[in-house]
């Protein structure tokens, strides 16, 4: 296994080995080992407080690991810095500025006063180009109040996109939309993947919606068994890592018996606290999945 990891690190984009993440006393994250390839897109799910955002915030670099390490493209992941875009659930636009120079922000506040007055055209020209993109080159003018909740998600994408970030990463982004935009938005976004081959990773507590945009979904969850006894303080761990389609496809896939299906496999084998796993057992079949166990875990479970 040790062989596989370290092939995987090589090879990864987004690569986690042994990490913890405690807060004082409690762990949140136990022993977390993912090795990402560039241009995948991951979907994250898990019980209710089992550290779905905190993981999210390590690759980020807005939080750094209790102990284990963290690689970007090869490299510790260090603070946040723009080679990472983030979506969160809550618009990141200022109310005061209007759609275009909510996109501009980034760029501008990216380089000085003089390069900035000499690169204006510049960047306006390649912020319309993603407003266009995202169907949103007619309301530039317009401020965040004026908009939809989907058409301010689209902006917030295309905030992050500008910077040209090699990774986007997406906290329940679209959680707060109703659910026709939201499936619009989902569809959106499979095609903005297709195009431009963007890794993304992102966080849905809606199990629907991580197996219908994801071509892998990975199920976080403190629901399981390992063999350090009662007593152990036991963080979340990855129970599940399985590949899906890679093609935008359409939403009448959701209907399909074999996505019914897979979502109550993940039901049980992530959510449910009377169906527990031992850890040595988990259902990790993704090709890039490995497990690195410390022995007082892996015990005959």
């Amino acid at each position: 296994m040790q062989v596989k990891a370290e092939s995987l690190r090589r090879s990864s984009f987004l690569f986690f080995q042994d990490v913890y993440k405690s807060y004082g006393s409690k762990v949140v994250l136990d022993d977390i080992d993912l090795a990402v390839a560039k241009g995948e897109l991951v979907t994250v799910v898990g019980p209710s407080g089992c550290g779905k955002s905190t993981l999210l915030r390590l690759a980020l670099g807005q939080e750094l690991p209790s102990s284990g390490q963290v690689l970007i493209d090869g490299r510790p992941c260090g603070f946040a810095d723009r080679s990472r875009g983030i979506v969160y659930q809550k618009y990141s636009l200022f109310p005061h500025l209007n759609v275009l120079d909510n996109v501009l922000l980034g760029p501008r506040l990216s380089c000085g006063f003089f390069e900035r007055r000499r690169r204006r055209q510049e960047f306006e020209d390649e912020a319309m180009r993603y407003l266009r993109r995202m169907g949103l080159e007619e309301h530039s003018r317009k401020f965040p109040h004026e908009l939809s909740g989907g058409m301010r998600q689209r902006v917030a994408i295309a905030q992050s996109l500008i910077m040209k970030p090699k990774i986007l990463l997406m906290d329940e982004p679209f959680g707060a939309l109703d659910p026709g935009t939201r499936e619009n938005m989902q569809i959106f976004l499979l095609e903005l993947w297709e195009e431009l081959g963007t890794t993304i990773f992102f966080v849905t507590h809606d199990l629907e919606e991580a197996v219908f945009l994801g071509t892998r979904i990975i199920v976080l969850s403190q629901y399981y068994i390992d063999s350090r006894g009662e007593a152990a303080r036991r963080g979340a761990k990855i129970v599940f890592d399985h590949a899906l389609p890679k093609e935008a496809k359409s939403t009448a896939v959701k209907t399909a018996a074999a996505f019914g299906a897979l979502i109550q496999q993940i039901r049980q084998e992530g959510f449910d606290p009377e169906h527990l796993r031992h850890a040595g057992k988990f259902n990790l079949s993704h090709p890039h999945s490995f497990q690195t166990l410390r022995p007082e875990e892996a015990g005959a479970g």
